[in-house]
């Protein structure tokens, strides 16, 4: 069987986008090439990865051009072949075809598609996506957060899980400090706790 592991930028006030759109780029984020490679060393780790419409869009509109922009650095070119060739899950409503080894899962039964997901991997599968992360949070799917911290505090914009009002039991299972103060924190999420 395999595992949900929703990954993320996060600021300290674990917020993943200062302003609507913004989709996790903003300037508040401090990725050098040190934290890329270790991007790319756990994104290659990867069973497959489960992605919601807007993290998908993004991704998709620049990773597959990245792989061959010799204007970038290596890193990010690698990057970009590792998404592409990714096998991925894209669970929208509004899409009915996308590329890149992707497939769609949507409409009502989309947790039941990703449940049959996780017991058929072998493996991670890296999540992408409050809305989607929430859902799989909810549904009891969801087994480890691997959040990035960068050294911001933004005071307003999304949050982490989209209207999540229920506490959490984690385990810490991993840490590690990067340059530019950025701190990677991996835990398994032990049970959700009763209100």
């Amino acid at each position: 069987m395999g595992r949900f592991l929703y990954w993320m930028n996060v600021s300290l006030d674990l917020r993943i986008e200062q302003v609507p759109g913004d989709d996790g780029a903003g300037e508040w984020l401090r990725i050098d090439e040190e934290l890329h490679r270790e991007f790319n060393a756990r994104a290659r780790r990867l069973a497959a990865m489960v992605q919601g419409r807007v993290i998908y869009e993004t991704m998709e509109e620049y990773w597959p051009r990245a792989r061959e922009d010799a204007s970038l650095p290596q890193v990010m070119r690698e990057y970009g072949h590792i998404w592409t060739d990714a096998p991925k899950v894209l669970v929208s409503r509004t899409r009915d075809r996308a590329d890149h080894h992707t497939r769609i899962f949507g409409g009502d039964d989309a947790i039941d598609q990703l449940a049959a997901l996780r017991a058929g991997t072998d493996g991670t599968i890296g999540v992408g996506g409050a809305t989607i992360a929430t859902q799989l949070l909810r549904a009891g799917l969801l087994d480890e957060l691997l959040l990035f911290t960068h050294p911001s505090i933004l005071g307003f914009g999304r949050p982490l899980f989209d209207d999540y009002d229920r506490p959490i039991d984690l385990d810490l299972v991993e840490q590690r400090s990067f340059s530019q103060g950025v701190t990677m924190h991996h835990y398994t999420i032990r049970e959700t706790i009763p209100c």
